[in-house]
């Protein structure tokens, strides 16, 4: 044991004698200038949080805003799928270069770093932590006026790791409108809260279908209950995303860039004005 030399700022123990929190906190690559930070959450998986990512990412490039991804489920990692982006990243001797989509869109993902995307992640918190870490604070990302951070699902070791560490503006949560979802939802607006990250709104993916011939909404997941969840949590609903066969298709195809969606166009303009 260290004798206590009451310099709690370069001391990692956590112990009773502690009188400053730890700073976890990490700064950009020095040739990276990102003006605004946003971490696209959710409480449970498949709910189309990358889905949400890709598109807000692509609303923002239309735009004209300099945008980026940060692919942070390193486990389950599908955005460079979305974005048909296939060449494996490179570095220089001092960082990490990201990949462009076709619109000029900067990705970092892990799927980007493997030999066979097929190939599983098999790795433990500490390190999918610290990948994620490194996506942030060793890739040369430029002027970026828009980053979007794909988080993995839940409350775990890579959330937590990236409300500590890296700098954001703020996170929207996704979700779908089954009633079931709506304590995992609480619980994602609850750890935020904890961490004092502000939570900008909430999107609701798979809302409705609607019929090609009448234009009639179908609830095929029931009712939304997204405006009572949002009134009760006292949270903006930002969007309503209904379920889109093309627009999947086109995922599918790594062509999400070429499909015309205006869904959340309106959420970028507030996201960017904030």
């Amino acid at each position: 044991m260290t004798e206590c030399n009451h310099d709690c700022s370069s001391c990692s123990a956590n112990c009773g004698s502690r009188t400053q929190p730890q700073d976890f906190s990490i700064k950009a690559n020095e040739n990276s200038a990102v003006k605004k930070v946003i971490g696209v959450v959710s409480g449970k998986g498949g709910v189309g949080k990358s889905l949400v990512t890709s598109l807000l990412a692509c609303a923002s490039q239309r735009a004209g805003y300099k945008t980026a991804i940060l692919d942070g489920d390193i486990t389950g990692p599908s955005i460079a799928q979305s974005f048909g982006l296939n060449d494996r990243l490179y570095s220089t001797e001092t960082a990490i270069i990201p990949a462009y989509s076709s619109s000029g869109i900067k990705i970092v993902s892990t799927n980007l770093m493997l030999d066979d995307p097929a190939q599983p992640v098999v790795w433990r918190g500490a390190i999918l932590s610290g990948v994620v870490k490194q996506f942030f604070s060793e890739t040369d990302w430029g002027e970026v006026d828009l980053m979007f951070v794909d988080l993995p699902p839940g409350t775990g070791d890579v959330p937590l790791t990236v409300f500590q560490s890296i700098p954001l503006d703020g996170i929207i949560i996704v979700t779908t409108p089954q009633q079931l979802v709506r304590i995992i939802v609480e619980k994602a607006v609850n750890m935020a809260r904890m961490m004092n990250i502000p939570v900008l709104g909430l999107i609701e993916n798979m809302s409705y279908v609607e019929c090609d011939n009448c234009g009639n909404k179908m609830y095929i997941f029931g009712q939304s209950h997204a405006e009572e969840l949002c009134r009760d949590q006292g949270l903006d609903l930002l969007a309503q995303i209904p379920i889109n066969t093309a627009l999947t298709e086109a995922v599918d195809k790594g062509e999400i860039e070429a499909y015309p969606v205006s869904y959340l166009d309106g959420v970028v303009e507030k996201l960017a004005a904030e």
